[in-house]
């Protein structure tokens, strides 16, 4: 028995832990050049236009750069917003590896409310006069739909008969979780109101992953949180990602910012900066949850490493190759993303080309990130992941992502 005490002891040390480390010459960066990001980073937090940010960049398997700025710390939990997407994606997966559905299965063979859907059209008569209207959906919406945001939901949905964004009366919003009813009600809600797209023609991003996430649901049997502890979280040694933060972690919770007029930041009225402390009704799988730096860090690993981390598989090599595949192809485009030069996967943005993104790079990276600032990136060529976090919402403002990113590939010397 005192044998099995030790094994547990130390098994629960290291499950959670930080990946290893190199030095960076040993993985091929150079040490003066990673040196740029703390001083445009420090930069950020002196002039007041960030209170705090961390990154790492990790390259086959271990951590060359791991760095807090101004309030943050390594193990500060941050609200992820739709990096939860990359989440729900996974989990989806793991259900489709075991025959649970196929891609071009209809979401109504397992959520019935879509079985019959419409899709809001908008004409001018002769004075010019705005007429709304629907027509019956000519294709059904598919699971491929679903996870690569194909399916007519955005987050607004189209006009009403009065004009007024049709999820409003629904009294569904992204990003809110913190509602009275939960996500079989929410999706049930969403089926009510017309499409803006015909299914399968045009990316507009939006509810879909939480659809996904309730199709996860469904065809599990279990809640959605209960499903990423399980098979996802607890494998992965994530030790601090949920959808809320429990009162023992709540200093451990970042401030919510928001940019102020003349510049500057200051804290967030926004629900989010409270909400967060209390476990929501809607789990949402597309905007709910939070994490931290490692272990968010632990979860892009593994998707690098084809699904595998530390001797855990989670999906199939040939899984998250489907994953990371572009899936858009030529189709139509709406609400300005991905950004130019990307197509998408299954819950991730993939990178065609640094020619076409106009983005230091490679072709095949993939990457997504959340509404106040969050974001990551997993590059199979180079063998590396980057993660950094940061909570100003809207992202919009944060221009420092971006420049987290550009700099680590511009470290790379081998």
């Amino acid at each position: 028995m005192r044998i099995l005490f030790v094994f547990c002891l130390v098994a629960s040390l290291v499950v959670g832990a930080s990946l290893p480390t190199a030095a960076p010459e040993q993985a091929g960066f150079s040490s003066d050049r990673l040196s740029r990001i703390n001083i445009v980073m420090k930069e950020h937090i002196t002039t007041g236009r960030l209170n705090g940010a961390s990154g790492l960049i990790a390259r086959n398997g271990k951590v060359v750069f791991r760095e807090t700025w101004g309030a943050y710390k390594p193990d500060t939990i941050v609200r992820m917003y739709s990096m939860t997407k990359a989440i729900t994606g996974v989990a989806a997966m793991i259900l489709y590896e075991e025959g649970k559905f196929s891609l071009t299965d209809p979401v109504s063979k397992y959520l019935p409310e879509f079985t019959k859907m419409s899709v809001a059209q908008e004409s001018f008569d002769a004075a010019g006069q705005r007429t709304y209207y629907t027509v019956p959906a000519n294709h059904p919406i598919t699971v491929r739909d679903l996870f690569r945001h194909t399916n007519g939901l955005d987050y607004a949905g189209p006009k009403d008969e009065n004009g007024e964004p049709a999820y409003k009366k629904l009294g569904v919003t992204g990003g809110n979780g913190w509602v009275a009813f939960d996500l079989a009600e929410a999706v049930r809600r969403l089926a009510t109101a017309p499409l803006n797209h015909q299914p399968g023609t045009t990316f507009h991003y939006g509810f879909s992953i939480d659809v996904l996430g309730r199709l996860v649901e469904v065809v599990s049997g279990k809640p959605l949180d209960q499903f990423f502890e399980e098979r996802i979280f607890r494998p992965l040694g994530m030790k601090d990602t949920a959808f809320f933060v429990p009162e023992e972690k709540w200093n451990r919770l970042a401030v919510l910012y928001t940019p102020k007029k003349g510049g500057g930041i200051e804290p967030s009225t926004d629900p989010a900066q409270e909400n967060y402390k209390k476990k929501p009704t809607l789990l949402l799988g597309g905007a709910g949850s939070v994490s931290t730096l490692d272990d968010y860090a632990r979860f892009v690993t593994m998707l690098l490493n084809d699904g595998e981390l530390e001797g855990v598989r989670i999906l199939g090599r040939k899984s998250v190759e489907l994953m990371r595949s572009d899936h858009l192809g030529t189709l139509a485009r709406a609400g300005g993303v991905p950004a130019e030069g990307y197509g998408f996967g299954l819950t991730f943005a993939v990178n065609l080309g640094p020619g076409k993104s106009a983005n230091v790079g490679s072709e095949g990276e993939y990457n997504w990130g959340g509404a106040a600032g969050t974001s990551f990136w997993i590059d199979p060529k180079e063998h590396m992941v980057g993660v950094y976090l940061v909570n100003v919402l809207p992202s919009s403002d944060v221009v420092a992502g971006g420049q987290f990113k550009r700099m680590a590939y511009e470290a790379l010397v081998d």
